[in-house]
């Protein structure tokens, strides 16, 4: 299927809308999900360290020599741990710097690790946020405060920066995790989608897909009309084609009719005049053999352009089915009387039962008719009848063993009224006939040098599906 076709599907157009929404709503799914969860992490992860803080704040208090200190130890067990992420940090400042060498109280869990913090720009009491490298290369995020305290000796105020802090992978590593799980629940529900919509999308269309076997029936000649159970929303289209197709059978069958109405009334005259010329006797004057042949000629003229239209009304006829095998034989039979006296040896070959023409039994005696009869008149012993199938075209070939025609005659012959020899009778529009005839139907003549020394007329007609009603 090329990329036209694709476009102009419409299994194509309502799969690849679907997937596309399908692709749109996950992916804005899963950032909305993994934005909530990251910031609700974020937001627990700073409550959890600003609890930390607040602990510190409560607990701190200065001893006799001026040091900070806690009146109780933080209760989170992580803050005793060597290096477990957790920590927490006081400083006393002096100036607005943090003095290292006087009043330091550091977690258990730093060790021997110095925080070092950039100078505090928030005021008194209020939390400030930093983002600093901490122990074995790890990044920390930090909440900080700084308070004020009254030195119990000296009675003047100190200043104290307290932080807690925290190791970043705390907060990135469940937010992976989360992100992890979220992409593939979320691929696992698209590709459930995904199923679901092929399966609708298959579902959906496949009335369409029984309509068209419905109308590949009519066209194969299978039948005559859309036969099945439709939904609902498909019926009316089928009612309205079953009436187009019961229209178009009455206006062939009419047309028929005038055709041969019109054949009658055209050769009773015709005969009448025919049998006046020859008179009560055998009359062989000049006018009676001219009206003789021009009364030929003219029924010749009738059965060519009846023969026209009525092919060209049955050429659109869909159901019509005619079975080959019968008319081939019953042909050949017709042949063998015809030409009787000339003792030609006329045989159908290995002919399989099941083919059929896709067109009515008239326009198919007609073409073979005329084909057979050239083949008998120019053969000088033996004509042979072969047909096969060749996907959806019947080949129908007639080999006779006469003296066959030039390559530059093959095709001349096939016009209305050209004769190959003149002396042989005929009035030139048996070939034409056959050549307009398959044409009508959408098929083909052809003449070609034959294997039997002859002439092959190589008739290529559409096919019918065996086994149909």
């Amino acid at each position: 299927m090329n990329l036209v076709q694709l476009r102009g599907s419409l299994r194509v157009r309502l799969l690849l809308g679907t997937l596309i929404w399908i692709a749109a709503s996950v992916v804005v799914a899963g950032w909305g999900l993994g934005s909530l969860f990251r910031q609700h992490v974020q937001t627990q992860f700073q409550a959890e360290l600003t609890s930390h803080l607040d602990q510190l704040t409560a607990q701190l208090n200065v001893d006799a020599h001026n040091a900070p200190q806690l009146q109780l130890a933080l209760s989170d067990p992580r803050l005793t741990r060597p290096f477990s992420g957790y920590y927490w940090q006081i400083d006393r400042v002096a100036d607005g710097e943090a003095n290292v060498a006087v009043g330091q109280l550091r977690s258990r869990s730093l060790w021997d690790h110095v925080l070092r913090l950039p100078p505090a720009k928030a005021g008194e009491g209020d939390v400030a946020h930093a983002h600093i490298a901490g122990p074995q290369g790890e990044w920390l995020n930090v909440v900080e405060r700084t308070v004020r305290l009254d030195d119990t000796l000296s009675q003047v105020p100190a200043n104290f920066r307290l932080m807690a802090a925290a190791s970043e992978r705390f907060m990135l590593e469940p937010v992976a995790r989360f992100h992890h799980m979220m992409w593939l629940a979320l691929a696992v529900l698209a590709a459930g989608l995904v199923v679901a919509a092929v399966v609708q999308v298959l579902v959906g269309l496949a009335p369409l897909g029984a309509l068209r076997d419905a109308l590949a029936q009519v066209r194969n000649a299978q039948s005559q009309r859309l036969e099945g159970r439709f939904p609902q929303e498909i019926m009316p289209l089928v009612n309205d084609f079953n009436k187009v197709l019961t229209h178009n059978a009455e206006v062939i069958e009419r047309a028929r009719t005038h055709a041969g109405n019109l054949a009658h009334a055209l050769k009773t005259p015709l005969s009448v005049l025919a049998n006046a010329a020859q008179g009560q006797g055998h009359d062989t004057s000049a006018l009676a053999r001219l009206v003789s042949e021009q009364v030929e000629v003219a029924r010749k003229q009738v059965n060519y352009h009846l023969a026209r239209a009525q092919a060209a009304a049955a050429g659109h006829l869909p159901g019509a089915k005619t079975e080959l095998l019968p008319v081939l034989q019953g042909l050949v039979r017709v042949m063998q009387r015809i030409h009787a006296e000339r003792a030609i040896e006329l045989s159908v070959g290995a002919v399989p039962a099941a083919l059929a023409f896709r067109g009515e039994v008239q326009d198919l005696q007609e073409m073979l008719g005329n084909l057979l009869d050239n083949a008998c008149k120019w053969t000088r012993h033996h004509v042979l009848v072969n047909a096969q199938a060749d996907q959806d075209w019947l080949i129908i070939t007639i080999d006779d063993d006469g003296p066959g025609l030039v390559p530059a005659q093959r095709q001349v012959v096939l016009q209305r009224g050209v004769r190959a020899d003149e002396q042989v009778p005929g009035t030139g529009l048996g070939l034409a006939i056959v050549d307009d005839l398959a044409r009508l139907y959408g098929g083909k003549v052809m003449l070609d040098e034959s294997p039997r020394g002859g002439l092959r007329a190589v008739l290529t007609l559409p096919a019918a599906l065996a086994g149909s009603a």
